[in-house]
């Protein structure tokens, strides 16, 4: 079938829903393998105890995230979104099925191999979330607000999802012998499985919903390059003639499209370098010692990680949604009080009141997170559109990544060392 033109809007458009779920699916497999990382994080804390795993493991991803990030944001008109997509979800994959591998060959034992192995493979997953992250908010965001919602709710999911299955796998495996490595196992074959399943869904059912096709050829008819291949995978064929007409009027450039939405691009960075500036890094080793023991940090990550969920979905409240760029900005900035809360809360608090605020950070993190990435891609055609999102993605692993280097600052003034 080939298809020349889709200005005009169809009255029904069927398969919204099944889309939505599979964003949310595609989302959930986008973040279940490094989720599953920071969860098991008190297993390897057990194995390699003088390393600061959750410090260094994070440290590791992001830069392989964020310059990946940097080159596929530079070049995305040119890039193949669903070769990307699907090349994403492989590695991430294989790289979790690999890391089950390792530690079945050594028998969980520690030691600085094991551990550079272990790095090695948590920097590929680095590498597969920016070619997923940016490739599918790129992707969503020439489609309709739910799709990126969902997908967003997804990746939160993602945290909640460990966080519940990391309580269920301690309290069954807490007294039994290699209890910590046993849940680690399994965290890591169901994150398997849940990327292999991720890899089917985007490759053979998401491209073939009605609304997707639709989507996509509306995009293509706007002079986008990027969809040629999923529209090719339904059946559909754009005219080229169409895609060099688009092209007559102009998009705008990355430099343009970046200076027309610098406060979105600024409101993401800052919130990602709250929230990682003080998840996990500080709630494993900066919270003191509780009569928790070791359920205290991931009842806290449980928390945060329900709250994120949660908050993703308040935007679909129309009456609740922020969409005003000076009160984003505003909410943003106001985050920056919560470092300061969380050190003297840390210092002076008891257990409840820290339960509370990390169960805000994640509340104020999942909302302004969705209310951001589904109010800038709108007034754009198609192509500025996967730009644009690509563009907030790239700022909001800058984000991350400023926010895990500056997690290190806890340890200063502390008694811990930063090594051994």
């Amino acid at each position: 079938m080939t298809i020349a033109d889709s200005s005009a809007t169809p009255t029904r458009l069927e398969g919204k829903y099944s889309a939505m779920v599979v964003c949310w699916i595609l989302g959930l497999g986008s973040l279940i393998a490094w989720n599953s990382i920071l969860t098991i994080g008190d297993y390897y804390y057990a194995v390699f105890p003088r390393y600061h795993p959750e410090r260094v493991l994070t440290i590791v991803y992001q830069p392989f995230a964020l310059g990946t990030m940097a080159t596929l944001a530079h070049y995305e008109a040119k890039i193949d979104t669903r070769r990307r997509n699907i090349f994403g979800y492989i590695l991430f994959c294989l790289g979790t099925l690999s890391l089950l591998l390792l530690d079945l060959a050594t028998s969980g034992k520690g030691g600085i191999g094991n551990y550079i192995g272990v790095c090695v493979l948590v920097s590929s997953f680095g590498v597969a979330d920016a070619h997923v992250q940016g490739g599918m908010v790129g992707d969503l965001s020439f489609m309709c607000p739910e799709f990126m919602q969902s997908f967003l709710a997804g990746l939160a999911a993602a945290g909640a999802l460990t966080s519940a299955l990391r309580l269920i796998t301690k309290a069954a495996f807490d007294k039994s012998d290699d209890g910590l490595r046993k849940g680690a196992m399994l965290f890591l074959a169901i994150s398997t499985f849940l990327e292999f399943l991720c890899i089917l869904l985007y490759a053979f059912y998401f491209p073939r919903l009605p609304i997707v096709k639709y989507y996509r050829t509306k995009a293509a008819s706007e002079g986008s390059k990027t969809v040629s291949a999923d529209l090719a995978a339904a059946g559909i064929q754009t005219q080229e003639s169409v895609i060099a007409g688009a092209k007559d009027s102009e998009n705008l450039s990355h430099k343009q499209l970046f200076l027309q939405n610098i406060d979105y691009a600024i409101a993401l960075f800052l919130i990602y370098v709250v929230t990682l500036s003080i998840i996990p890094g500080f709630l494993y080793e900066n919270t003191g010692t509780h009569n928790m023991g070791t359920w205290y940090p991931i009842v806290l990550i449980g928390m945060y990680n329900v709250w994120d969920l949660i908050s993703r979905y308040i935007p679909l409240v129309k009456k609740i949604k922020l969409e005003s760029r000076k009160g984003l900005m505003l909410a943003t900035i106001s985050r920056l009080l919560l470092i300061p809360c969380f050190f003297f809360t840390a210092k002076y608090g008891d257990k409840g009141w820290m339960i509370l605020l990390t169960s805000f950070l994640g509340l104020t993190n999942g909302y302004l997170t969705v209310c951001v990435l589904t109010s800038a891609p709108k007034g754009y055609k198609g192509p500025e559109q996967n730009a644009l999102g690509n563009l907030l993605v790239l700022c909001l692993l800058g984000g991350i990544f400023s926010g895990v280097a500056l997690g290190w600052l806890w340890l200063i003034g502390s008694n811990q060392k930063f090594f051994g």
